[in-house]
């Protein structure tokens, strides 16, 4: 097996700047899994089903969170801060450590120069990358992207 870039960890801490909550072209989406649903309905105290109406759409039979028609960025973002944090989705939960992030190209040209937290905060350890790019990898897979 060849050696990871990151094999050695990465500082990364959340710097609190919302562009990771902005809509960029094709990661426009923030799908959510059974349990992402589940966990968010009962945050905001709402039955799944309510949830699914007043906060998700659905592409290609995938529910994602609405987009603001006015806006380009999550409508759980306020004051960027994130509104529902302690219930944010998978796909939230373990940015920037993403499997299509995780080459040493797309992270210097896309994730680097736009997110301030990378190079920032405590050492994240390759073990702590390897389980979010796992958890995110599973999400995708269960919702068929």
């Amino acid at each position: 097996m060849s050696q990871k870039w990151w094999q050695k960890g990465l500082r990364f801490q959340c710097q609190g700047s919302g562009n990771c909550c902005l809509s960029r072209g094709e990661y426009g989406f923030v799908y959510l899994s059974k349990g992402d649903k589940k966990a968010l309905a009962k945050h905001l105290d709402m039955d799944e089903i309510d949830f699914l109406k007043k906060y998700c759409d659905q592409s290609d039979g995938i529910h994602h969170l609405k987009e603001r028609a006015e806006q380009d960025e999550c409508m759980f973002l306020k004051e960027n801060k994130c509104s529902v944090y302690s219930a944010r989705p998978t796909q939230c939960r373990t940015w920037p450590f993403w499997p299509e992030n995780m080459n040493a190209k797309s992270w210097k040209k896309d994730v680097k120069t736009f997110c301030p937290g990378v190079g920032r905060g405590p050492h994240v350890p390759a073990h702590k990358i390897e389980m979010d790019l796992t958890t995110q990898a599973l999400c995708d897979k269960e919702l068929g992207l």
